[in-house]
């Protein structure tokens, strides 16, 4: 695994496609629900494509110490919903399924460009693999959208699931 450290121009391409990641990421839930009846995330300021209404300081701060960290959260009303159960999963997907759809394109981009010799760090892409890989199958409180999970399943057994969240945040 190559270390971005070694080349400035890798660095700033791993600080600049980490920031638009979470801004996009945090920009798609807010916008979801937005349109699906909930005014928070726009009284909040969240309907903007500015870093710093997305970035959160200690997230942001460990996402680049232990390449593991976290947005600002969106937060939404489920009863300003109209059908609060599947709104609200459908607003927990909208940020992973955006940068699904951002990293698609990227690669599409790259795949394009790869006769250039751009310097991208191979673990950038390694990292957002691995997050959005684990994200999608944790069901822990601190990892992004657990709800959109637990939207899917009878209630007992998310609440199971549920009680070991705590122990996840620690490790």
């Amino acid at each position: 695994m190559e270390n971005i450290l070694n080349s400035p121009v890798s660095f700033l391409f791993y600080v600049a496609a980490l920031i638009v990641a979470i801004t996009i990421h945090e920009f798609s839930h807010a916008w979801s629900a937005d349109h699906l009846g909930d005014p928070t995330p726009r009284l909040q300021g969240r309907l903007t494509l500015n870093p710093l209404a997305h970035l959160d300081p200690l997230g942001t701060i460990l996402l680049f110490l232990v390449h593991f960290g976290w947005g600002k959260p969106v937060q939404f009303d489920p009863f300003n919903l109209r059908n609060p159960r599947r709104d609200a999963a459908l607003i927990s997907l909208a940020g992973p399924a955006a940068n699904l759809l951002l990293a698609t394109v990227c690669s599409i981009a790259l795949r394009i460009l790869s006769p250039l010799q751009l310097p991208v760090p191979r673990t950038l892409r390694d990292d957002f693999s691995a997050v959005f890989t684990f994200s999608l199958v944790w069901p822990g409180p601190n990892l992004p959208d657990p709800k959109s999970r637990s939207q899917f399943f009878p209630k007992s057994p998310t609440s199971r699931l549920r009680q070991f969240g705590l122990i996840q945040s620690f490790y």
